[in-house]
């Protein structure tokens, strides 16, 4: 199975996951507080519904007609409560799903039932804090689901890292952070006075959107570099051009050697580690990666060390493509590594406090979106489907899914008409003034709203083909 279609197959997974945990959020409140749910759909069903179900009464394959304009019921008031008087579904369009809540302006635009007088069990009818907690369910279990695949994350499998003390040789860097002041070898200590503890999303990120990162460069200067304000923009093309933002600075230190290449015939074993060719010290993979590059089709001559003791080879061959033909140990072989396990109690405050580091991170990063550079690193489910893993990993799968979780909050609470975040604004400004907003005035919003939804949708997408095509 091929890269793409993997990452294609998490990326519809993960999306189909979000979407029912979010819609389950409004349904769940609204079945609390006694409003019926019309119609509850995973995925999007214009002109087609995959299947639909009405408890009871009829499952329906491949069923034509537009289920996004809701229909009437004929049944009593009374049996509206009950969670078999909703319609369930799986629409073919995968950009989303819906909960149809009866009594308020959303996506299906039926205004004509509005114009009717309202109904006991209407969303309408509802005190204006319970129609909040409807609002903000879809938000709130997104964030709850985050919380528990990080608490099960860490109970499964705990976490293990290296110190950043611990990696003796300290970090290397992009091109941007050389440009902004760091050198590779240093050891980050403190973004903005936090203190940096291993290579994790969290703690990489507070170092991109920092002011000032702390450093330990030559094991004995601390050193303070001021980062400019579009740093993280910087650090984003240089990954797009294949460069990672910092990545730790490995010793190369042999795992094994392939057959037939120079490592092999330079009589190299594992655990051996490689301190110069043709005499030009090279302490990290990097720096052997730009000798071998300079010595493509030529021998060379390796110094190494072995158990303490130098040795040296001499006319080693370097191959066409400049490779040694050398596997590397990995870091947690090299380096002291660092293993926390958890118990069922300690794991889900650990998730809830993974969350809400997500959380507040990502909302730092959301001011940037509004800058030109913002502008253009926005991306939609290209980019969304880019950053899975390209053979499946479930710890990996479940990682980003967590991730996504918290960044789909987010952006639904944004004070955009269409998005939960609006809904939840008239609310507010309701039970601010005691005045609910006109009938006209909300179907103008919702309209507006999925206007804007859907040139963000368009301006996301046409970001990712441009750079596909163009990049």
């Amino acid at each position: 199975m091929s890269a793409t279609l993997i990452k294609t197959l998490e990326f519809f997974l993960a999306l189909g996951i979000l979407v029912m945990i979010h819609e389950f959020g409004h349904y769940f409140f609204a079945r609390v507080f006694g409003v019926w749910v019309e119609k509850f759909y995973m995925f999007f069903n214009p002109w087609l519904s995959i299947v639909k179900w009405k408890p009871g009464k009829y499952v329906k394959w491949f069923s034509h007609g537009n289920e996004m304009a809701v229909a009437g019921d004929n049944d009593p008031d009374e049996n509206k409560k009950s969670w078999r008087a909703t319609e369930y579904g799986i629409g073919w369009l995968p950009l989303g799903g819906y909960c149809s809540i009866a009594g308020m302006i959303d996506e299906s635009m039926n205004t004509e039932a509005m114009k009717q007088p309202a109904k006991p069990y209407e969303f309408r009818s509802k005190p204006a804090w319970q129609r909040l907690l409807i609002m903000l369910g879809g938000v709130l279990f997104n964030f709850l689901l985050a919380i528990v695949i990080y608490s099960g994350i860490v109970y499964a499998v705990g976490e293990q890292f290296i110190n950043f003390t611990d990696a003796t040789e300290g970090m290397e860097f992009c091109d941007s952070a050389h440009k902004a002041g760091f050198v590779d070898g240093d050891i980050p200590l403190t973004a903005d006075g936090k203190p940096l503890a291993y290579f994790n999303s969290e703690d990489v990120n507070a170092m991109l959107i920092a002011k000032e990162v702390t450093v330990l460069r030559n094991h004995k200067d601390t050193v303070t570099i001021s980062l400019p304000k579009d740093f993280i923009f910087q650090a984003n093309n240089d990954a797009e051009a294949g460069q990672a933002f910092m990545a730790y600075r490995l010793p190369v230190v042999v795992a094994q050697t392939q057959p037939r290449m120079g490592g092999e015939k330079a009589g190299l074993q594992g655990g051996d580690r490689l301190l110069a060719v043709n005499g030009t010290p090279t302490p990290s993979y990097s720096e052997l990666t730009v000798e071998l590059e300079k010595n493509k089709g030529k021998n060379v001559t390796l110094m190494y060390d072995r158990g303490g003791q130098r040795l040296t080879a001499t006319d080693v061959p370097i191959d066409a493509d400049g490779k040694l033909g050398i596997m590397l140990t990995e870091p947690t072989k090299i380096y002291n590594t660092t293993v926390k396990n958890y118990n069922i109690l300690q794991s889900i405050p650990r998730g809830i406090e993974m969350g809400w580091s997500k959380l507040v991170t990502y909302v730092k990063q959301l001011k940037l979106i509004f800058t030109p550079q913002g502008a253009q690193s926005v991306g939609g489910f290209g980019t969304i489907g880019s950053i899975f893993p390209p053979t499946w990993n479930w710890v990996d799968f479940w990682n980003i899914t967590a991730f996504i979780s918290v960044i789909l909050a987010v952006m639904n609470i944004l004070p955009i008409p269409a998005l939960d975040g609006g809904h939840v604004m008239f609310l507010l400004y309701e039970m601010i003034t005691r005045r609910q907003p006109s009938l006209k005035f909300l179907e103008r919003a919702q309209t507006i709203g999925m206007a804007l939804l859907i040139a963000l949708l368009v301006f996301a997408n046409g970001n990712d083909i441009y750079r596909f095509f163009f990049k």
